[in-house]
């Protein structure tokens, strides 16, 4: 296993390795959901690249920047163990460079949902990922569906920039209690964390009752709102029901969906 913080060493080792090539782009703090990406590719290429970094553009005024949880130590022996090849660990100046001021803007789909709550939040991951796909030029790239808004954007990204990537978006990994796993869940305490099991329960309750025949999307949401509710911990931003291509939020479920919350 290399470890690199350089970005021009990190385009060389992989101009250099062996295709095909999957690319693993993680913040760090790896937990059970990101070693599940990574082993897939790990399966699926030759040359398994992973990137640990905490992109300060993603994050907002007020946002968790200097407290997300970060353990590289822990996160190389993860990595060490999986047979990562190539892991690329670069600082701040290595991606943004003094002087930086080229973005990308990804369109639409980052002006809704997430992007309300979160401005600017789409710029940074998209910015990234990007460079990412220009320094590393991985064959195929892994995503999980856990954060569904994203993988749509970065999905569009793909096709409307004509990287020749093959995405692979792999289903969300969740706890015994259905809580998806996350780096941040650190940050609950014991009746947080307890509370928490309402938002999967929510989203279980409206696929179960769209399973169950119901198409209209207001009785769904109402289903899962009304749970919710019952949870005085809980402060709910946003619970929609969308096309899984476009985002548009829907009145009735007649093709592929997505609930977010």
């Amino acid at each position: 296993m290399l470890v690199l913080d350089s970005s021009l060493e990190m385009a060389q080792a992989c101009r250099t390795a062996t295709r095909p090539l999957g690319l693993v782009p993680t913040m760090g703090a790896l937990h059970e959901g990101h070693l599940a990406l990574i082993r897939r590719a790990r399966e699926e290429n030759d040359t398994l690249v992973v990137s640990i970094f905490v992109n300060p553009a993603q994050f907002g005024a007020g946002e968790d920047f200097g407290g997300y949880p970060r353990d590289l130590d822990r996160d190389l022996d993860l990595l060490q163990w999986e047979q990562a090849d190539l892991i690329f660990v670069p600082g701040e100046e290595q991606i943004y460079p003094l002087g930086f001021d080229t973005w990308v803007d990804a369109g639409n789909l980052t002006g809704m949902l997430e992007g309300v709550h979160r401005p600017g939040h789409f710029r940074g991951v998209a910015t990234v990922v990007t460079k990412l796909f220009n320094l590393v030029r991985p064959d195929r790239a892994y995503f999980g569906q856990k954060d569904g808004q994203q993988a749509i954007i970065i999905g569009r990204l793909i096709a409307d920039l004509n990287f020749p990537v093959d995405m692979r978006v792999l289903p969300t990994v969740r706890e015994s209690d259905g809580l998806a796993l996350s780096s941040r869940n650190v940050y609950l305490n014991h009746e947080e964390r307890r509370a928490a099991a309402v938002l999967p329960a929510a989203l279980f309750a409206i696929r179960d009752q769209w399973r169950d025949g119901e198409n209209n999307c207001n009785r769904l949401l109402e289903l899962g709102r009304d749970l919710i509710a019952a949870e005085p911990l809980v402060k709910l931003e946003y619970l929609t029901i969308a096309d899984a291509s476009t985002l548009r939020e829907l009145s009735e479920i007649d093709d592929s969906a997505l609930a977010l919350i």
